[in-house]
């Protein structure tokens, strides 16, 4: 997305300052993504400790099931979860001052960044602060069953790279802001993004956008935040409407 930033900022500066290069199983960087930024790692038995800045919210997923015990402590909040598969860590954006204690190897932990600039009215489509990415509130480790989905499909391309990973990558980023956004924040929006999200694209929207496409598939010009545009629409709204109208994801 063209005001999203640099789409790897998230593994190159937080991931490795804050995990190191041990234990990288495969990342984001290098495939061109925009907007989302992912590390796929494995950690081992013993204690992490990070203190620094956060500028994007980091959502660490256990992708394999383990018995391990991992105890977060940041913020004076205690949190203690055995890592499930599926089981979710949510760090804000911020100052933050984190221990790690593992008690037994995670085999396979993904750790997503998202930008600020998702959590916007011109990415969302709500009457929304610019600040909304300082209401998601910290929290101990959950179920999301819609997160947990993202994050396998994150790892799925990253395993594999295929045509449409791109699109792919800020459609899913965009459907991980909203439900953040939606189910892990402060804010109370006044239109309700699930309601919206199913409103298909009207014939008019939906001719535009796909004349765009004919123009510039060769070109690989094409992003989710361009099509947005074309469609007048957020970003957030573009991508669900237009899979309510043709069936079919952007990507």
């Amino acid at each position: 997305m063209d005001n999203i930033g640099d789409e790897s900022i998230g593994v190159r500066e937080h991931g490795f300052e804050k995990y190191g290069a041990e234990g990288l199983i495969a990342s984001s960087v290098g495939l061109g993504w925009s907007g989302l930024s992912g590390a796929l790692r494995t950690h081992g038995r013993g204690v992490i400790e990070y203190q620094g800045a956060l500028s994007q919210a980091e959502i660490c997923v256990a992708i394999c099931p383990s018995n391990s015990l991992v105890t977060r402590l940041t913020g004076g909040v205690v949190d203690r979860t055995i890592a499930e598969r599926g089981t979710i860590w949510l760090s804000p954006p911020g100052p933050r001052e984190v221990l790690l204690d593992i008690a037994a190897p995670l085999p396979e932990i993904l750790h997503m960044y998202l930008p600020a600039g998702h959590f916007s009215a011109e990415s969302l489509g709500v009457d929304i602060d610019h600040a909304a990415h300082a209401s998601l509130r910290y929290q101990r480790s959950f179920q999301d069953p819609l997160v947990a989905e993202i994050a396998f499909a994150i790892v799925s391309e990253m395993r594999t790279q295929t045509a449409g990973g791109r699109l792919l990558a800020e459609t899913l980023a965009v459907s991980l802001a909203a439900r953040l956004v939606h189910s892990h924040s402060g804010l109370s929006p006044d239109l309700d993004l699930e309601q919206l999200s199913h409103q298909g694209l009207d014939r008019r929207r939906l001719t535009r956008v796909r004349e765009y496409i004919d123009a510039n598939l060769e070109g690989g010009n094409l992003t989710i935040a361009r099509l947005a545009k074309v469609a007048s629409l957020s970003q957030f709204h573009f991508a669900r409407a237009f899979k309510a109208a043709v069936c079919n994801s952007p990507h």
